[in-house]
C-alpha cells in the first residue's frame, strides 16, 4: 500500500509557469472551494506552501476513507464489520508512519482515542447502509478531465451501479450541515458527476455525501444542476487565474479568520479577529486568539 497526495496537494506542486506565473495546471474540489472561501487563503496554501499540517479530524478522515476504500474493494458478502476491523489493524501500522500523523505527537492514550475516533467513523457506514448490498463499479476513481474550459481532477470515493445507472458517492467524516445549507457541499458530487460524464460519456443518475454515522444527503443529478455546479467551476477558475495574472489575491474576512492557519499572514484577518473578539463574537478555544495577543505583545 502507498500514501499520496490527494489532487489539492498536486495543485500545489504544478504550475503552468515560472517565477511570478501561478496558474495552477488543474482545480480540484478542494482547491475550488478553498478560493471561494478565501483567494488570500488559496496563495499562502498553494503558492506560498506555508504550513498546514492536517489536525485529529482530518486525519481520522483519512484512515476511515482508507479502510472503507478496501472494504468496498472486496467482494460482496466480504464487506462485514469484522472485516472492516481486520482491514483497520492490516493498515494502521503504516499508516502510523506517515509523517502527517507523526506530526500530532500523540503518546498512547491520544493514539487510542485517535484509533477509537477513526472506528466510530467506518462503523458509521452500517448506520448508512448495508455495504454488502451496494454493486460497487469502482473506488477511489481518479478523474482528469475539461469541464466547461476548466482542467478538472478529483478522485471519487466510490461509484456504485443502480439498475437506472451510476452513482456517485463521497464519504464525510465531519458533521453533516443543517438542510438548508446542504446544497453547497452537494456541489461537489455534482461536479464529480459532470467528470463522470465528460470521462465515460454517461451522465450518473445520482449524486450523494454519506455523513458517517449521520446521514446521506443526496440529489439526482440533472442537466441543470450540473449546468449550475460547472458554471459556478468556470467563473471560479477564471477569476482564480485574473488573480494568478495580477497577483492579486484579496482576503474575504468573516468568523472562520479566527481559525484560519494563516492568520499571522494577513493583516485583514487579524483585524477581523481583533474586532469580533472585541465584540465577544470569537470562541475562547479559537486559535486566532493566540495570534492577534502575540501581535499585540
Amino acid at each position: 500500500m502507498e500514501f499520496v497526495p490527494g489532487p489539492d496537494l498536486e495543485v500545489a506542486r504544478e504550475h503552468l509557469g515560472l517565477g511570478d506565473d501561478y496558474r495552477p495546471r488543474h482545480l480540484s474540489p478542494s482547491s475550488s472551494n478553498l478560493y471561494q472561501q478565501c483567494p488570500r487563503k488559496w496563495r499562502h496554501r498553494y503558492v506560498d506552501r506555508l504550513p498546514d499540517p492536517p489536525g485529529v479530524p482530518a486525519l481520522v478522515g483519512t484512515f476511515a476513507h482508507l479502510v472503507l476504500e478496501h472494504l468496498l474493494q472486496r467482494p460482496e458478502g466480504q464487506r462485514s464489520q469484522d472485516q472492516a476491523k481486520l482491514l483497520a489493524r492490516t493498515l494502521w501500522p503504516e499508516f502510523e508512519r506517515e509523517p502527517d500523523y507523526q506530526a500530532l505527537g500523540l503518546n498512547d492514550a491520544g493514539a487510542k482515542d485517535f484509533r477509537w475516533q477513526a472506528w466510530i467513523a467506518i462503523a458509521g457506514l452500517w448506520a448508512l447502509e448495508d455495504p454488502d448490498a451496494t454493486q460497487v463499479h469502482a473506488t477511489e476513481h481518479e478523474v482528469q478531465v475539461d469541464i466547461s474550459g476548466v482542467p478538472f481532477r478529483g478522485i471519487i470515493d466510490r461509484v456504485d451501479v443502480r439498475d437506472e445507472g451510476l452513482v456517485v458517492s463521497d464519504y464525510k467524516s465531519g458533521k453533516a450541515p443543517a438542510e438548508r445549507f446542504r446544497h453547497r457541499p452537494l456541489k461537489q458530487v455534482l461536479l464529480y458527476a459532470a467528470a463522470l460524464q465528460a470521462h465515460t460519456g454517461q451522465l450518473p443518475i445520482g449524486a450523494r455525501l454519506l455523513y458517517l454515522g449521520q446521514r446521506t444527503l443526496g440529489v439526482r443529478v440533472t442537466p441543470s444542476n450540473i449546468g449550475a455546479a460547472t458554471e459556478e467551476l468556470a467563473g471560479t477558475w477564471q477569476a482564480l487565474n485574473d488573480d494568478c495574472a495580477s497577483g492579486t489575491f484579496e482576503a474575504s474576512t468573516g468568523p472562520l479568520c479566527a481559525w484560519c492557519p494563516f492568520l499571522a499572514e494577513c493583516p485583514e484577518g487579524q483585524a477581523e479577529v481583533r474586532a469580533r473578539d472585541a465584540a465577544g463574537n470569537v470562541r475562547a478555544d479559537a486559535p486566532g486568539l493566540a495570534v492577534i495577543y502575540a501581535e499585540a505583545g
